[in-house]
């Protein structure tokens, strides 16, 4: 088969710049990150400390980070003091059985096997006037379309007063599920849990999954 590029223009707007990014079980979205302008440096997970992240604006976690990495047992403090000095921690999905440290989060959060397999299931929000559905980039229903295979998977079934989930969505004749985007301040900055598959969208161009993560980046920039 002759190679081939999908090409699409994204009109996004992005507060903050540097990134880090401790590798899961693998996906691109350093390198899809990369495209639309993000600096994303790849940090070992030995790394991890308060010298070491106190520089980037977000610190992202690939997926199944903490199924797979046993260093993170070991590092949550300083994830968390991270997050309490002022970052954006963004956990991507991870599988509710088999993680190295439980809980993954400074407040009560309980992962499921809850996901919307629909690629085109509604979209309702939570929180509209929350700022990630605000700024820098105003997300509406128009965002989610054209996405691709699925919604999202593991998302969070239990959790503390101290998240706001964002987003609710559901498969046909299924329950809503609410679990697909969680955020919660702690100290200064912001702890997000997300089980919606931008793994999956990064790599086909689908633009409004770009302007909800650049909005998860830019939280409190």
């Amino acid at each position: 088969m002759p190679a081939a590029a999908k090409m699409v223009k994204l009109d996004i707007e992005k507060k903050g710049q540097r990134i880090a990014f401790i590798e899961g079980a693998g996906d691109v979205i350093p390198e899809s990150l990369e495209q639309i302008g993000y600096d994303v440096q790849r940090i070992h997970p030995d790394a991890i400390n308060a010298a070491t992240l106190k520089n980037y604006d977000a610190v992202i976690l690939g997926i199944r980070a903490y199924n797979i990495l046993e260093q993170l047992k070991y590092r949550q403090k300083e994830l968390h003091e991270y997050v309490k000095n002022g970052g954006n921690l963004i956990v991507q999905y991870n599988t509710n059985r088999g993680l190295v440290v439980n809980p993954i989060a400074p407040f009560k959060l309980q992962l499921s096997r809850e996901r919307v397999t629909e690629e085109d299931a509604e979209v309702r929000f939570l929180a509209p006037d929350h700022p990630v559905l605000n700024t820098p980039n105003k997300i509406t229903a128009k965002d989610f379309e054209n996405w691709v295979q699925e919604r999202g998977l593991y998302f969070a079934g239990e959790w503390g007063p101290e998240f706001t989930p964002i987003l609710a969505m559901n498969d046909t004749n299924e329950p809503s599920r609410e679990g697909s985007l969680m955020i919660a301040k702690y100290g200064k900055g912001n702890y997000i849990y997300t089980g919606i598959s931008f793994f999956r969208q990064f790599p086909e161009g689908v633009p409004g999954a770009y302007r909800l993560f650049a909005n998860l980046v830019s939280l409190g920039k």
